[in-house]
């Protein structure tokens, strides 16, 4: 019986004091551990962003060619659309 008391005797302390003591700590860690981790990040060489951002600046280019080619079919169907709409 007196473990039982104690057990409830320690859940009452605990209360909100306990939470904001808990929300601290769990910070604390996960911001330790971002620390341990961005020690682990390397930043990429000059060489490698010119590389990527050539890749990035061709795929632009040939979806926005793509995207124009689609707009400009889709166009015309639907401007014949409206044209026989008109006459009838």
């Amino acid at each position: 019986m007196a473990s039982r008391t104690a057990t409830a005797v320690s859940v009452d302390a605990k209360g909100v004091g306990g939470k904001v003591v808990g929300w601290w700590d769990q910070s604390r860690s996960f911001l330790n551990d971002v620390r341990t981790e961005m020690r682990k990040v390397t930043s990429p060489s000059f060489k490698e962003v010119q590389a990527t951002t050539g890749v990035v600046i061709v795929t632009v280019a040939l979806f926005a060619i793509y995207f124009y080619g689609v707009d400009r079919v889709i166009g015309f169907f639907i401007d014949n659309l409206f044209q026989m709409a008109k006459k009838a």
